[in-house]
């Protein structure tokens, strides 16, 4: 839907789904009850989430056409996919590190990224940006090889821009950084674009075509502040591709309760980074909820005066006191897009972790998810 700041959607990679069938099931059900519920007399947008096997499922045969008709009869659109997790991203199975699996240096991430893109360049209407968001290169641990993520991302910015040609469409691929990626703060990612653009013959075309996913809960992780943040990526000129509007857990680990309600949180199959910020004001970073908690047995583990740990959380529904969440970094993305017009035209509430949140803390999902676009919309 369109709203002050460009278009928003919520990403269905809330919904389980890793085929095509599967996929248009979530979405023909919960996104059009979401739609009744916030936006039942407007165009409505579809933030879509695409597996490898979805996209391979939805190039076949006439299955793009026949949903691109779908989405005209249903008054809907897609402005974005997102194609951060390539498998099987479903609550139940075991995500974690291979979320960040194949990654930039293998061909298998490009094909399946130049798939996405010749998807979203048929369904985004036109006028409209059509974007795809992707991992920040690799993870840490792998210790990927720069240079090969290099060269396949020069590789895509050059198909990418040939299919705006052909298209008559502005496309462009967000990389999102994320806690213990390849780059995963401001810093890191201003650094990595350097080398990029260091690495390509051509810097123009690699600023049209590749950009940052902005997470709000992936930078508040990192304890950034979102104006000097988002005003040091545009500083240097790299395109601001799509915000996710998200928010992290926060908690004092020196209170025994708020160890004891975020130790509840762990869970098997997604990722969940602890973020220590100490005195000095130091940051550790530990892998998983585990790790982090297995930290406060230590003299330097119980140093930390505050943790940040992510786990997406509701935005409209702060968790029980004495936990807190990071959505002021949210709320303070949608102030300043008010302060520079222009800042990103392509925004989408991304809580993915509905499957695997406290029993207490859930609600049917349609119903969490018409709450947070209200938050959204009340913020903008």
């Amino acid at each position: 839907m369109r709203f002050a700041h460009g278009h928003l959607a919520y990403c269905t990679n809330i919904h389980p789904a890793e085929d095509w069938s599967s996929t248009f099931q979530a979405i023909s059900t919960h996104a059009m009850k979401v739609r009744e519920l916030v936006a039942s007399d407007e165009s409505f947008a579809i933030g879509l989430r695409l597996s490898a096997t979805a996209a391979s499922e939805l190039l076949r045969g006439e299955t793009l056409p026949e949903f691109r008709d779908w989405l005209a009869a249903k008054n809907a659109y897609v402005f974005t996919i997102n194609g951060f997790p390539y498998g099987d991203f479903r609550a139940g199975s075991t995500v974690k590190r291979n979320v960040f699996r194949p990654d930039w240096t293998d061909p298998a991430r490009l094909e399946y990224t130049k798939e996405l893109f010749t998807i979203i360049s048929e369904l985004v209407p036109e006028g409209i940006e059509g974007s795809v968001s992707t991992l920040p290169g690799s993870f840490k641990e792998f210790e990927a090889d720069e240079s090969l993520i290099h060269h396949q991302l020069i590789e895509l910015a050059a198909f990418v821009d040939a299919l705006s040609e052909v298209s008559n469409r502005d496309l462009h691929l967000g990389m999102e950084p994320e806690p213990l990626g390849h780059f995963e703060n401001t810093v890191e990612t201003l650094r990595f674009f350097d080398r990029l653009l260091d690495a390509s013959p051509d810097h123009e075309q690699i600023k049209r075509r590749i950009g940052i996913n902005y997470d709000c809960c992936h930078f508040a992780l990192q304890y950034e502040d979102t104006k000097q943040s988002l005003t040091a990526l545009r500083g240097e000129a790299l395109r601001i591709s799509k915000i996710h509007l998200s928010a992290a857990l926060a908690l004092d680990p020196g209170i025994p309760e708020a160890v004891e309600a975020v130790a509840r949180f762990q869970e098997p199959t997604f990722l969940h980074q602890v973020l220590a910020r100490h005195p000095d004001g130091r940051i550790e970073r530990f892998t998983d909820l585990p790790e982090g908690l297995a930290s406060l047995d230590t003299a330097d583990g119980k140093d930390a005066e505050q943790w940040r740990v992510h786990f997406h959380i509701p935005l409209d529904a702060e968790p029980a006191e004495p936990l807190k969440s990071t959505r002021q970094h949210s709320r303070d993305a949608l102030r300043l897009a008010t302060e520079l017009p222009g800042l990103c035209q392509h925004w989408e509430i991304e809580t993915y972790t509905w499957g695997v949140l406290p029993g207490a803390m859930q609600r049917p999902v349609e119903e969490q998810i018409a709450a947070e676009y209200r938050w959204v919309l009340a913020g903008s």
